[in-house]
Order: structure tokens, then C-alpha cells, then sequence
């Protein structure tokens, strides 16, 4: 099969996908690349279907191109934050739904300026339905106060709307069913600065896989929106000698914060 002809199928895939398509693939032999007579390239036939009624739930087919599986796309674009967080409360489209007690929406100034994104609940944002009530809240809270911010100026969510059992890192399959809701968020809040907590929010957020302390160094965007990255106050709580790089963060963010604020004024 000719190297165009595989363009066009990834293509037709990643567009049927983005529609909410099933997609389904066999290997039918092999061809050779024009050219190339020694590099055998597998010919691909493709067998489409619509997508399933009726089980949401279900994982779609993996893609031709080995990408991990992800859940349907779903419009949110007619809800505001508070039908968006009465959707989430019912929310079962990863197996988190089951060992939940509650969902963690987010909290605080819906007309913030700045948005704080954490990677998942804990054991009390879990009992409470809100984020960052344990001790790394308590530590967060101190950090914003530490740069002129109270939480009520602030809006705070996580990556993950649900406690990952014993408090383990978000499988990929979580985060992808969860982003579409933070991506809505994100945009009803439409904040002028986003501030990653932690290597997992910043790749959530950002799609790069890069180091934490690469991450730290750089000013990203999200949607045209700077993000910064520092520490999850969890691990300055395990770590205290992080304590005066995140405090440096801090600052560079803060400044970097109110340079956007003063753009727009």
C-alpha cells in the first residue's frame, strides 16, 4: 500500500473517531513502498461501523495507529458550571464511578482570573466533594496567601473528578474520560493564567511528557492561556527541601499573573 494511501486512511480514522465513529482494523498482508523494495510495509484494510447504542459505557476500538482507547466525545457545550458539576455527580465513564463517595468538581471564584489544577481527589476531597481540604489543601491555601491570593479569589480542580483507590496515579483511560469536563471549565471560567500542581496535572494539561523540573522552567499554554508548573503541595509535604523552588515558582507566576491582568485592564 503507497505511503499516500495510508495518509488518507489515518486521515478518515482520526476524523471518524473525532465524530464518535467506531473504528475497527485487520492486517491483510503485506506490500512493498515504491522504491523500497526491502521494507516490507503491512497492507491495512479497514472495516468501519457506526458507533454502538445504548452502552455509553463501552471502550471503543483502539486506534489503527496504536493510541490508547478513549471514551466517545461528549458535547458540553450548552451546559454552565452548574449543570456541568450536576453531570458529573452522575458521572460512570471510567470504573472510578464505582468506589467513589463523591465527585470533586472544583471550587471557588467561577470569574476567576487564575485557575489551579491538581491531579485527583484525596481520602477528605473525596468524604467532602471538594478539592484540596486535606493537608496539601491546607498547604495550598498557606502558598496562595504566601502571593496575595485568597482562596475565594482563586478557582481549584483537578485532573480527575473521582478518588483513584488508595490514592494512586490516574490511569490514562481516567484522565481522558475526565478532560472533556475540565476542558469546560476551563473554558466557562476562561481564566487569563492556569497554574499546573504537579507533574500529572502539567501532563494532563499540557500533553507533553516532559520531566517536572523541565516542565517548571518554561512558561506552556493551554488553549492560548499561560501555564505554569510547580509542585503539588503533596509532594512539598514529603519533600520540604522543594519548599524554596516552589516558592520561587510562586513568585515568577504571580508577576507573570499580573502582567496578563494589567494587558487587559
Amino acid at each position: 500500500m503507497e505511503r499516500d494511501a495510508l495518509g488518507e486512511i489515518r486521515r478518515y480514522l482520526l476524523a471518524r473517531r473525532g465524530s464518535g465513529g467506531e473504528v475497527a482494523y485487520r492486517i491483510a498482508g503485506e506490500a512493498r513502498v515504491a522504491d523500497e523494495p526491502r521494507k516490507p510495509v503491512r497492507e491495512i484494510v479497514m472495516i468501519t461501523s457506526p458507533a454502538p447504542r445504548g452502552n455509553a459505557a463501552a471502550v471503543e476500538q483502539a486506534s489503527l495507529f496504536g493510541e490508547g482507547a478513549r471514551k466517545p466525545g461528549l458535547d458540553l457545550s450548552g451546559l454552565d458550571l452548574a449543570s456541568l458539576d450536576a453531570l458529573v455527580s452522575k458521572c460512570e465513564r471510567c470504573g472510578l464511578a464505582g468506589g467513589r463517595t463523591r465527585t470533586v468538581f472544583g471550587s471557588g471564584n467561577r470569574s476567576a482570573r487564575i485557575v489551579f489544577v491538581g491531579e485527583a481527589p484525596g481520602r477528605e476531597e473525596d468524604l467532602q466533594g471538594l478539592p484540596f481540604v486535606g493537608r496539601a489543601g491546607q498547604l495550598l491555601t498557606k502558598m496562595l496567601a504566601a502571593i496575595g491570593f485568597a482562596r475565594e479569589d482563586v478557582y481549584i480542580a483537578n485532573i480527575l473528578k473521582c478518588r483513584p483507590p488508595g490514592n494512586r496515579e490516574p490511569q490514562e483511560d481516567e484522565m481522558a474520560a475526565c478532560e472533556p469536563y475540565l476542558a469546560r471549565q476551563l473554558e466557562l471560567i476562561d481564566p487569563v493564567m492556569i497554574c499546573a500542581l504537579g507533574r500529572i496535572a502539567a501532563h494532563g494539561l499540557l500533553k507533553k511528557t516532559a520531566a517536572l523540573g523541565v516542565l517548571r522552567k518554561g512558561l506552556h499554554y493551554y488553549n492560548d492561556i499561560p501555564v505554569a508548573v510547580t509542585y503539588h503541595p503533596a509532594a512539598l509535604l514529603r519533600n520540604p527541601n522543594l519548599k524554596r523552588d516552589a516558592w520561587e515558582d510562586l513568585q515568577t507566576m504571580r508577576k507573570l499573573y499580573d502582567g496578563k491582568v494589567g494587558e487587559g485592564e
